[in-house]
């Protein structure tokens, strides 16, 4: 387990943030143990909880040509037919995994391959269950295509807490699977857009490991 890169200045500044502020309170309240005390406490538990959303777990990636892995730690909240209208233009399979707070927040690469779309649309901020946060929010778009030439679409959604998406891919990039692409801050969504001939081997409900659990797979 290491801490994200993403996280590791805010921590450093919330640690010098409550050192001065416990300094100040056992300065100006000496005799007062349980304001102290509670003031110690009240920190320890706040930094633990920022602490862990910035966690980032040490693991091996088994890679699968025709696995497509969770792009995400999460909860499977939609699992549909859809049509796809920015870049694919046709049906296809969609999965959705919500991203709590508790979750870990790093994205990793459902399949490998090259990237052959990227685009950053600025918006909303609604709650990452509303019907309409995949096509209004704050999101990134990503389509990586095989090489046996499948094109595999997916996003990073903000939501009503994650107000900062961040990316690490560019158009023409090859990655490989289970490879960091981004990081979503305090939890969100991302949605995985599939051939209709992909096998989907997870149902709504199930709880997904990033990098890890099979999601479908490819024919």
């Amino acid at each position: 387990m290491t801490i994200h890169r993403e996280g590791r200045l805010l921590l450093f500044v919330l640690l010098i943030i409550f050192f001065g502020l416990n300094w100040a309170i056992a300065h100006y309240y000496p005799s007062n143990t349980a304001i102290q005390n509670i003031t110690i406490g009240a920190s320890i538990v706040f930094y633990l909880i920022i602490l862990q959303f910035f966690r980032n777990p040490l693991f091996s990636i088994t890679k699968n040509d025709k696995h497509v892995i969770a792009p995400a730690d999460g909860k499977v909240v939609v699992i549909e037919e859809t049509e796809e209208t920015e870049y694919l233009k046709g049906r296809r399979k969609q999965i959705s995994i919500f991203m709590s707070p508790i979750n870990v927040h790093v994205n990793r690469m459902p399949v490998g391959g090259k990237i052959a779309f990227f685009k950053y649309h600025p918006g909303k901020y609604l709650v990452a269950w509303h019907p309409k946060s995949s096509t209004e929010n704050e999101r990134t778009t990503v389509v990586v295509k095989t090489s046996n030439g499948v094109e595999i679409l997916f996003r990073q959604i903000a939501g009503a807490l994650a107000r900062r998406i961040k990316w690490y891919i560019k158009e023409g990039q090859t990655l490989a699977q289970g490879d960091e692409f981004g990081f979503i801050k305090f939890g969100s969504r991302v949605d995985i857009f599939l051939p209709l001939d992909a096998k989907i081997t997870v149902n709504v409900g199930d709880i997904t490991k990033g990098g890890r659990t099979v999601i479908a797979e490819l024919r």
